[in-house]
């Protein structure tokens, strides 16, 4: 009992910090991802540092992830000069790269590997987040009178994989019989994440009314990719922890675990999410 109060507890903040920090303003959704950004990247290289044959700098590494976010930001959001904003990234990599050559460690290759993981993997789809929060896609995707509400692009992905979670969870635990990767996952069946699926196309078509970002089926499309994607994103997360050998990627946040146990699924279904908007702007 006390360790579900924490949890809800937990949740219940964690959604309301999202939902202001996503709609509030252009600075409040700067402020939460820079934060969300930079507490994932290091705590993905405080787990892969844990191997025997690894060693990167937490700090550059969650530095550049921060630095690569704010430069994704201030260029999607028209910022003077933003382009500066990716030279501190730039000169990160550089050195991570250079660094290998004096420090002679054992593994270069595996730190290098990891080090640009950290960036690809964790920093990136995050910044990616910039594109669809105010991109040039948002003329296109909204009428006149909905100008300027792209963010809630941004907040449907998150309450989109928030459903399908709930939906495949409530619907496994009733009729899951086939498992759907039991050598990483054995708790996720095919019909929860079909149960899962169907929650948040029916979602998607309601909020098609109201949100007029898109058409119903375009709606339906965007639900389906991020469905399909953040599925895969938190497999590859179980992958990742299973490979390491290790229940949670950490415990920041009582009762659910790390930030990357909350944001897995989101790194697969936000560049899923940005290449499938741009796609129906061209269609």
């Amino acid at each position: 009992m006390k360790n579900l109060i924490i949890r809800t507890i937990t949740g219940v903040a964690f959604v309301a910090i999202m939902v202001f920090g996503i709609l509030h303003s252009p600075a409040s959704f700067a402020t939460l991802f820079t934060i969300i950004t930079v507490l994932s990247v290091w705590e993905f290289t405080g787990i892969v540092n844990q191997r025997p044959d690894v060693s990167v700098n937490r700090f550059i590494t969650t530095v550049a992830g921060g630095c690569l976010f704010v430069g994704f930001f201030g260029y999607s959001f028209g910022i003077s000069g933003a382009g500066v904003l990716f030279v501190p990234w730039l000169l990160s990599m550089v050195y991570m790269l250079v660094a290998e050559l004096y420090l002679q460690r054992e593994s270069p290759l595996n730190n290098w590997a990891y080090a640009m993981m950290s960036q690809v993997y964790v920093a990136l789809p995050f910044s990616l987040l910039c594109l669809i929060a105010n991109p040039d896609i948002s003329a296109n995707t909204t009428t006149p009178e909905t100008q300027g509400a792209a963010t809630w692009l941004v907040l449907a992905i998150y309450v989109l994989l928030w459903l399908n979670d709930s939906g495949a969870y409530c619907v496994g635990s009733l009729l899951g019989r086939h498992k759907l990767f039991p050598r990483i996952s054995p708790g996720k069946s095919w019909e929860g994440s079909i149960g899962g699926g169907v929650l948040c196309i029916i979602v998607a078509l309601i909020a098609s009314q109201s949100l007029t970002l898109m058409s119903p089926v375009q709606w339906v499309g965007f639900a389906l990719v991020v469905v399909v994607f953040g599925t895969w994103g938190d497999l590859i997360e179980s992958l990742l922890k299973r490979q390491m050998g290790i229940k949670d990627s950490g415990n920041i946040l009582p009762g659910h675990g790390g930030m990357l146990d909350r944001f897995d699924s989101s790194l697969l279904a936000i560049p899923a999410a940005v290449m499938y908007l741009y796609a129906v702007v061209l269609i």
